[in-house]
């Protein structure tokens, strides 16, 4: 390197964006990912004794994947290298091997490729490099915000381990930012500026768990914001960082009234079958930065409260919802959580599930109750003599699989627990049960 390069890679150093020059050279100093990176886990037991075999990092955009590939190329013995495949060609990948090759055949060291984006490469590209992975001229390791399994040639997959990466949680970004505003050698200490702790809490809600987002939006911030006249300090304030993240401040206090009075009318609108208000809420929520999986808990809650078996599809569509929106994220959560919102706010009706157990509950506890002898386990030593099991009468061996029998016991046998409604699935279930009710008594 010529002094004229090392004078431009410094100043690119200075110039870089703040997202860039507040990244991590050591493990230690990464926030965040405790699940592969914490203390005694297998990648950072890996990174620290420089044993790395081919990897392959999956996450949403700014949660660290190219700050862990920074990390271990500043840790690694091994050559270390860096492509991206939205512009690296085939031209690219030929010499990064055979300048891969001469380090293995002259100073007897391994290269690690880092490509950033290698869902970008189409199948021959992925290809081509399979053989130098397989034999060890290269270790690999691919950044992607798609899903591997479906992106990234089974051949390379089966030779590379993947780790997940996750949305930073609002405490992660706030340590960020708040390295970033007062860190004076990497981040914008030298600018004297303070950041309200509104503004922090509100950039580290609407980040959506994107470090690169909520850093880029306090950058912005101090470079563009008059000092204050009182203190000769640039003042991150609320409004200011709602400006440079786009974004307007709701009213929105997770701690406080309006975060319970939005969720109570989330919910409410979903029982009252109001799709439109229920979906309005939903994005109220969004807006500002919910946590998706608090606002899925809510979802599934009232599909079983509001709906139960008026239309059972309901819980199994709010599960599958709040499984979804965990793997995959926003922002595509949002369509998941809405779908799902629709769903429930117009199904059906009925609260019977809900009343029945609360029902059932109040008899457990003012009552007593022996469950009868024929329904009573039989298998276990000396049952039989007791008269465990005797008379019962298995259902599926009469017309309809059912037959006449007391479950419940002697003293409560009258009680009625689960009266279906009138609406959806309900209708039939009532019908059923009249039938069975009748040949009982």
């Amino acid at each position: 390197m010529d002094l004229f390069e090392y004078a431009r890679e410094k100043n690119m150093d200075r110039e870089a964006p703040l997202a860039s020059r507040l990244r991590p050279a050591v493990l230690e100093e990464v926030v965040g990912q405790q699940h592969i990176i914490g203390r005694g886990k297998l990648l950072y037991r890996a990174i620290k004794a420089d044993k790395l075999s081919s990897i392959i990092f999956y996450g949403p955009p700014g949660t660290g994947k190219t700050t862990l590939a920074k990390v271990i190329a500043n840790t690694t013995s091994a050559e270390f290298t860096q492509i991206n495949a939205t512009v690296a060609g085939k031209k690219d990948m030929e010499a990064v091997v055979g300048q891969a090759k001469e380090v293995l055949g002259m100073y007897q060291k391994k290269t690690i490729l880092f490509v950033d984006e290698i869902h970008r490469f189409n199948k021959g590209q992925q290809d081509y490099l399979l053989p130098f992975v397989e034999d060890g001229t290269i270790i690999l390791i691919g950044a992607t915000t798609e899903n591997p399994y479906f992106e990234v040639n089974g051949a390379l997959i089966s030779r590379s381990s993947i780790f997940e990466l996750y949305p930073l949680e609002k405490e992660d970004i706030k340590t960020l930012l708040k390295r970033a505003v007062y860190d004076k050698e990497k981040g914008m200490g030298s600018y004297d500026a303070l950041i309200d702790e509104e503004a922090l809490e509100f950039l580290a809600d609407v980040s959506g768990g994107d470090a690169r987002n909520a850093l880029n939006a306090v950058e912005l911030g101090i470079l563009t914001t008059e000092r204050n006249a009182a203190d000769d300090k640039i003042h991150i304030t609320l409004e200011v960082a709602s400006e440079c993240i786009q974004k307007r401040v709701v009213r929105y206090d997770k701690g406080g009234d309006n975060h319970y009075d939005t969720i109570s009318a989330f919910i409410k609108s979903m029982r009252g079958s109001d799709p439109d208000a229920a979906v309005y809420y939903l994005a109220r929520m969004l807006y500002a930065g919910e946590d998706i999986k608090f606002i899925a808990r809510r979802i599934m809650i009232c599909a079983s409260e509001d709906v139960g078996n008026a239309d059972p599809m309901a819980l199994t569509v709010a599960v599958s919802a709040a499984q979804a929106v965990e793997r995959i994220g926003m922002p595509e959560a949002q369509i998941i959580l809405s779908q799902a919102v629709l769903y429930v706010a117009t199904a059906p009706k009925s609260n019977s599930a809900c009343n029945a157990v609360f029902n059932a509950l109040e008899t457990v506890k003012s009552r007593k109750a022996t469950i009868p002898a024929h329904l009573q386990d039989a298998h276990y030593k000396g049952a039989q003599k007791l008269g465990h099991g005797t008379g019962y009468k298995y259902a599926h061996d009469y017309p309809n699989h059912f037959v006449p029998q007391q479950y419940l016991p002697d003293e409560i046998q009258d009680a009625r627990f689960y009266e279906p409604g009138e609406n959806g699935h309900e209708k039939e279930i009532r019908k059923w049960m009249e039938y069975i009710r009748r040949e009982v008594r």
